[in-house]
């Protein structure tokens, strides 16, 4: 056993009593470190398996870590415990109150009753497809954090309106007896803070507790988990401060910080060995990772010595970003090397629409780990759509809905009472309402002017002249958004009618453009589809690739343009650093100058990871 690993791996793993921290870098054999320790344990320290509870944040990684430990000689039935922190608080929480699986709410279910709660206040929702997932995790957040509702500021929405929302979610949970995955981690905090017979029997049941990937815990599990630990503190926590990348799911990277204050007598181990990366990668990754202020002070380095250098590749824009990239993998492929070990890597799943086309284009296999949204289906697109859907006419009823106030017109659907909307009718209506009137007869107007005009100038028209970027900030300020990302989103729409002289023309292209992204999703997903990774910076974490070509350092990019304080900004940092240290020899990082016409700056990301 003692050849095997490296002095820090064999510390870590054979840590005897008390409180331990690993610090585990990129590619320096966690899991490893983990399953040898649990074998270490029974076998050295003759702890029997039933007292071992080893606890991972997804499910796959606690079935990869149960597959590994059960790999072991010997080890294949023991009965360690592996699980999510969900399916061990659940465990707990079954045991005393004999809770069911059907008692927890499902994802779809949690959107559902808060739309339903969102429509009964009658607020008008234009973006639920973002709005919904965002409201849901502030929801998860209040809970995670265990905040005072009325101490929480939203990023949604004013706030009584959150409140309202929340108080009516959690109404409407209690009265149908239900809990949602947050609720199994507040009951469970509760259960045991206010049971000390029930907290005494777990401590008995779990004396010794691992949890890998301790970067990512929130606040509610770790005190569960303090509480269980006990004063025998039996704790070994292995993670790395500088891969936290998911503060927006509730993560708190100041816990793992924290650790050695809350636990004194805490044995901190930095496995310090990079087996993955070339000497070159694992360099210039330290070099942006030390910019980050709070974090553990480490020195990575590489086990695979020197290979060939970081490229960092500038580019006029992403019609030539994706020309390069396209010709790298035909150059790694005539190398001999496959496209499974290739992946393209991106802060956000907008931004590789231009390369999965070229891919198609030149039959290139690919397999997609997040999905593309179609850039049609979004509401300001739909919007845009419908204005000129009824500037060609006929116009019917919905499609006149959708838009009629949007700039704010005031005219009611009560006025609507025919299929096709005619506005000689609508007009009759307006009685003694003289500005309703006008703002009807104006909007006949504006749609006569765009009738002809090709599809480019219409949006140009709609945006200045109908006022429809007015209507964008007013929206804006409603969801507490940037309008900024609204009119970014209206420029991308715009620029792709550019090439169309006609309306019919541009339709014609959404649908083709639809149909397509549609059948290369469904190959780019299937999960036996060979080819090359393309993947966001989030999803990437955890995979490795021997070539790695990322998308974009640009700033506004990465880091992202929301990143405004200092702890977003160190945020993106690691996130830029988990998707340079995929790489294991080949590293491209590219930077364009100009998206969507517009000029951009090269991410301060490349200038920190190149100077000396």
């Amino acid at each position: 056993m003692n050849n095997s690993f490296n002095p820090q791996q064999l510390k870590a793993i054979t840590h005897g009593e008390g409180p331990a921290m690993v610090l585990a870098g990129p590619g320096s054999g966690k899991t490893l470190v983990i399953t040898c320790r649990v074998r270490w344990l029974i076998e050295q320290k003759k702890v029997r398996p039933s007292d071992i509870l080893v606890i991972t944040f997804t499910r796959a990684a606690a079935e990869e870590m149960k597959r590994r430990f059960h790999q072991f000689e010997g080890m294949e039935d023991t009965a360690v415990t592996f699980g999510t922190f969900h399916a061990v608080f659940f465990m707990m929480l079954r045991h005393a109150y004999h809770y069911k699986g059907s008692d927890i709410l499902r994802d779809q279910d949690r959107r559902r009753y808060v739309k339903e709660i969102v429509e009964g206040m009658d607020m008008e929702i234009e973006d639920e497809n973002d709005f919904y997932p965002a409201l849901l995790s502030e929801i998860s957040y209040v809970k995670g954090e265990m905040i005072s509702l009325p101490l929480y500021h939203s990023n949604n929405l004013a706030d009584d309106l959150f409140r309202q929302i929340y108080e009516e979610y959690e109404k409407k949970l209690r009265k149908e007896g239900l809990l949602d995955f947050d609720d199994m981690l507040v009951f469970c905090y509760e259960l045991l803070r206010q049971r000390k017979d029930i907290l005494k029997m777990w401590q008995e049941r779990f004396p010794y507790i691992l949890i890998d990937e301790f970067q990512d815990i929130n606040r509610v599990q770790y005190e569960i988990v303090k509480m269980l630990a006990g004063p025998a503190a039996n704790l070994f926590v292995v993670g790395d401060d500088d891969q936290s990348i998911y503060r927006f799911r509730g993560a708190k990277p100041e816990i793992m910080l924290g650790f050695e204050k809350d636990y004194k007598d805490t044995e901190k181990i930095i496995l310090s060995t990079n087996y993955r990366c070339s000497a070159e990668i694992v360099e210039s990754a330290e070099k942006l990772i030390t910019h980050n202020k709070k974090r553990f002070a480490k020195k990575m380095t590489a086990a695979r010595g020197s290979k060939v250098p970081v490229v960092c590749r500038k580019v006029e824009n992403s019609s030539a970003e994706c020309t390069d990239i396209l010709g790298g993998i035909e150059f790694y492929s005539r190398k001999g090397i496959p496209l499974e070990e290739m992946a393209v890597i991106f802060r956000t799943n907008t931004q590789p629409r231009l390369l999965v086309g070229r891919l198609m284009e030149y039959n290139i296999p690919f397999r997609m780990r997040d999905l593309i949204p179609n850039i049609f289906d979004h509401w300001i697109a739909r919007n845009l759509i419908a204005y000129l859907r009824l500037a060609s006419g006929p116009m019917d009823r919905q499609t006149f809905l959708s838009v009629m106030n949007r700039p704010k017109r005031y005219i009611s659907r009560s006025m609507l009472t025919e299929p096709v909307v005619d506005f000689t009718r609508l007009k009759k209506q307006c009685s003694g309402k003289k500005w309703l009137f006008e703002k009807i007869d104006d909007m006949e107007m504006d749609l006569l002017m765009i009738r002809s005009r090709p599809p480019y100038d219409a949006i140009s028209y709609l945006r200045k002249n109908v006022g429809y970027e007015g209507y964008l900030e007013e929206y804006a300020r409603f969801r507490r958004m940037n309008p900024d990302d609204l009119y970014d989103m209206l420029d991308q729409i715009q620029e792709t009618a550019r090439d169309y002289d006609t309306a019919d023309q541009w339709f014609a292209h959404i649908e083709e453009y639809g149909e397509e992204l549609k059948r290369q999703m469904e190959a780019g997903t299937k999960t036996d589809q060979k080819g090359i990774t393309l993947t966001t910076m989030h999803s990437a974490k955890g995979l490795e690739y021997e070539v790695v070509f990322v998308l974009d350092a640009n700033e506004g990019i990465c880091p992202h343009k929301k990143a405004m304080k200092e702890a977003d900004l160190e945020e993106e940092r690691r996130l830029f650093y988990v998707a340079m240290t995929r790489a294991r020899t080949y590293l491209f990082l590219y930077s364009v100058n100009e998206l969507f016409q517009k000029e951009v700056k090269t991410s301060r990301y490349i200038h920190e990871l190149r100077s000396e």
